[in-house]
């Protein structure tokens, strides 16, 4: 790998030729990480029948890849610390890219299976440090700006995997949902070598024993969420929650006691970090809920096909992409947190318009309010972000972007269970029951980010 530019200093950035390239080398990679987390979900029965494998077990495609990725944040963020960003996050694009081929020419489930943990491993390389490395492109001026962008690229890829996924399998067959990600990881790691900056390194070790516990902690904790929206016997993955909630407490404790823990704990104690997470979780929860819920009423209430969906819910994503820089640069003025309140009070308000709407007739009145839902996420994401970031000193960015990371598959992982409830417990009302607690989850966030007057 060629040798990378000296490292800029913090408060002034990279110069504004490499610092646009840096960034759409992040963005390059973050989409192709993001995307991979949900893009085969619209696949998964076309996969199930060309591997010859019943349904349920495809669903390990999607969950080998989440588990592995939420285990892997914290311990890869915290290398990140100590080995440079860069150099994480290098290694992460290099095993994304060579994983995505091994999924493309997968001959069986297991081999499928395989792969898309070491996928979920490299995405996790990749999105541990991302925003840490935003952190040393743009001047401290303009790190909202930065961040800002990157909530662009994320919440999009978020919102519009449903709809990419869709265009894909139009025109190709299941596995160019993983083959069109080699050639621009490729271009992606020439441009890593050549752009991004080296970072402060802080060369501390790693706790093996805090690193078992976490993983211990976050997979049960996603398979027992995950079980309970797919399992009849609830005992099983109750346990699995019960038992994360032990085990995480040993992992708390351990924490406590180290000096450069894996968990940011010390980050933790600071009251704006703390809140601007919650809130974090809380939003994607929301989101969760209504991008998963809604499909299901377009095709299954309304008789639409998937590409008609896809189009509906394309005005949530655009908002996103449309306010999330304007956003950013306002957070680099003002209070972030109150612009994150206002944002979540706005996502929240187009919630309640569109669990108003259901059962109604007429498309076009859902999708301007599913604009409205996007302009708040979009203006509460990118303030959000920066006081996550900003508000960590600069040696432990890593584990804040890692954290940061984490709460947003927590999040949706935590969104996706109440759908799975709501469409076990009561079918005919699961739109209207995820809407709403949408709404409520939106709105809780409202009040809990207009708490934080500082960052």
């Amino acid at each position: 790998m060629p040798s990378p530019p000296p490292a800029a200093p913090v408060h002034q950035g990279l110069p504004h030729p490499q610092r646009l390239l840096a960034f759409t080398t992040l963005a390059m990679a973050i989409t192709m990480a993001v995307l991979d987390g949900s893009i085969v979900n619209v696949a998964l029965p076309t996969m199930a029948h060309d591997l010859a494998i019943a349904p349920a077990d495809s669903v390990w495609i999607v969950n080998a890849f989440q588990i592995a990725v939420t285990i892997s944040l914290l311990p890869l963020s915290a290398l990140g610390d100590s080995l440079g960003y860069r150099r994480v996050y290098w290694a992460g694009l290099a095993v994304f890219t060579v994983a995505s081929l091994a999924c493309a020419l997968a001959p069986s489930l297991v081999t499928l299976t395989l792969a898309r943990l070491a996928q979920g491993l490299g995405a996790a390389g990749i999105m541990s440090v991302n925003i840490a490395l935003v952190r040393f492109i743009y001047p401290s001026s303009r790190l909202g700006q930065g961040v800002g962008n990157m909530a662009v690229v994320v919440a999009v890829g978020s919102a519009a995997s449903p709809t990419i996924a869709a265009a894909i399998l139009s025109i190709a067959s299941w596995r160019w949902l993983f083959l069109i990600n080699v050639p621009i990881g490729v271009a992606s790691l020439v441009m890593a070598a050549r752009m991004l900056p080296a970072t402060p390194r802080s060369r501390r070790p790693l706790d093996p024993i805090s690193v078992v516990l976490n993983a211990a902690t976050f997979g049960l904790f996603i398979t027992g969420v995950d079980g309970i929206g797919d399992s009849t016997n609830l005992s099983i993955p109750v346990a699995e929650i019960v038992a994360a909630a032990v085990i995480g407490a040993v992992f708390v404790r351990r924490q406590l006691g180290l000096a450069t823990p894996l968990l940011p704990v010390d980050l933790l104690r600071r009251p704006v970090f703390a809140l601007s997470l919650a809130t974090s979780i809380a939003s994607f929860a929301a989101q969760a809920l209504a991008l998963i819920a809604l499909p299901f009423y377009f095709e299954g209430a309304l008789g639409r096909s998937a590409a008609e969906t896809g189009l509906m819910m394309t005005p949530w994503p655009v908002a996103i992409a449309l306010i999330a820089p304007f956003a950013g640069r306002l957070a680099d003025r003002y209070v972030p947190g109150l612009l994150g309140s206002a944002g979540l009070a706005v996502m929240g308000l187009g919630l309640v318009l569109v669990a108003l709407r259901v059962g109604e007739p007429g498309i076009m009145p859902l999708v301007w309010r599913l604009a409205i839902c996007g302009l708040g996420f979009g203006f509460f994401q990118s303030p959000n972000n920066r006081l996550i970031i900003g508000s960590a000193p600069p040696e432990r960015s890593g584990g804040a972007a890692g954290l940061q990371s984490s709460g947003r598959l927590i999040g949706q992982s935590f969104g996706t269970a109440l759908m799975a409830v709501a469409f076990g417990r009561a079918p005919e009302h699961a739109t209207s029951i995820a809407l709403w607690t949408a709404a409520g989850l939106t709105f809780v966030g409202a009040c809990a980010s207009g708490l934080r007057r500082s960052g």
